[in-house]
């Protein structure tokens, strides 16, 4: 068992991928480069390596060897 937060905070992350149905909105984080990125969205494909999130700027296909963190999130506000 480790005690690292990096790979702790990944298992968490992979586990939410896995158990999230098609059509969940979520926020996947993934190392870009040197850095991360998120990307928000509802969750539109997912393979043995990737999944696929679609943002309001379109489709964003994240591996899930980038993967740094992930959570469910709820939909958002009504525009008013």
């Amino acid at each position: 068992m480790t005690t690292d937060p990096a790979a702790v905070a990944r298992a968490l992350a992979l586990g939410v991928l896995h158990d999230a149905a098609l059509g969940d909105r979520i926020v996947v984080r993934a190392h870009h480069g040197e850095g991360a990125r998120d990307a928000l969205g509802e969750l539109v494909a997912r393979t043995a390596t990737t999944v696929t999130v679609d943002t309001r700027r379109g489709p964003v296909e994240v591996a899930l060897a980038d993967v740094v963190a992930a959570k469910p999130v709820p939909p958002p506000p009504r525009r008013r």
